[in-house]
């Protein structure tokens, strides 16, 4: 044990019953879900669009955040063990873990690239304000999901001698390790705080695409960058000078600054501004027949 490590021995499993395991991964998973859903309640709430269509986002992104970041692993992390006859199989088998947030990303997009074509139209919203919102919302969610990989012991980092250094027991490590789960954990949470305040207090200050855009930049900046101090996940990536998960961020800090250079150039208020309704008025009727002979 080292001297000034915080030796880390959790039971990744709450309580089992016989094959049944609840695992604390998998509630901070779920977690960020419902509160997704409230938040989305309050920003229909405020933008004054129906809640009841919230129903069929909350469906669409949990199905695209599990297929996507389950196909995410398998195609970008471990192809050569997925994709063989043997193993195909265990693509669809979730709970023995294997989860990637790119694939993640990939997935919540198009989910909500469905949803924005079906509801949009009738519900007078476009893709662009669903998306700024939602990077708020994830922001949170994501933070859950890296406590979650603290209590199952994954994805740290490298030998360190700081003090906060965690030694993952139930990894079989001795030596202290960057608790890089909670690195990015909190760099999320601190993104999602600062995104909020700016909805709550300077909202028409900035432009549509502002939220995306800083959080892409914000989101997979950070993660590029801890992913130097973090431990490679995979043997292919031993001799690399980035990993998967930088090249793969790469695309996302790209699509950020975009974004951001659009909401500065294109002014479209960030605030739902539904299009004004047109109806018909048929012409006043005439007092007098014009067709009457006199």
């Amino acid at each position: 044990m080292e001297f000034l490590s915080i030796v880390w021995n959790v039971d990744p499993v709450i309580v089992s019953i016989g094959p049944l395991a609840i695992r604390y991964y998998s509630l901070l998973f779920i977690a960020g879900f419902p509160l997704g859903y409230w938040m989305f309640t309050k920003f229909y709430t405020r933008a004054g669009l129906d809640t009841k269509i919230l129903e069929p986002l909350l469906y669409a992104l949990l199905i695209g955040t599990i297929v996507g970041a389950r196909l995410g692993h398998c195609i970008f992390y471990q192809p050569d063990y997925y994709f063989t006859p043997e193993h195909f199989g265990e693509i669809l088998q979730v709970w023995k873990g294997g989860l990637a947030s790119h694939g993640g990303t990939v997935g919540v997009i198009l989910a909500l690239l469905w949803y924005a074509r079906k509801y949009g139209k009738a519900y007078d919203f476009d893709t662009l304000w669903l998306f700024d919102r939602l990077a708020i919302a994830v922001c949170f969610a994501a933070f859950f999901i890296r406590i979650g990989n603290l209590f199952n012991s994954e994805i740290y980092g490298c030998e360190t001698s700081l003090p906060w250094g965690f030694v993952f027991v139930k990894a079989g490590e001795t030596a202290a390790k960057h608790p890089t789960q909670l690195y990015e954990a909190f760099s999320y949470l601190i993104l999602g705080l600062a995104l909020l305040l700016v909805y709550l207090k300077g909202i028409n200050k900035v432009h549509q695409g502002f939220f995306l855009g800083v959080f892409f930049i914000g989101c997979f900046g950070m993660r590029f960058l801890i992913e130097f101090i973090k431990e490679k996940q995979v043997d292919f990536e031993e001799g690399m000078t980035l990993d998967m998960g930088q090249i793969l961020s790469i695309p996302f800090i790209l699509a950020g600054i975009y974004f951001v250079w659009y909401s500065i150039k294109g002014k479209v208020p960030a605030e739902r501004v539904p299009k004004a309704k047109t109806h018909y008025c048929p012409p006043p009727k005439s007092k007098r027949n014009d067709y009457t002979t006199k």
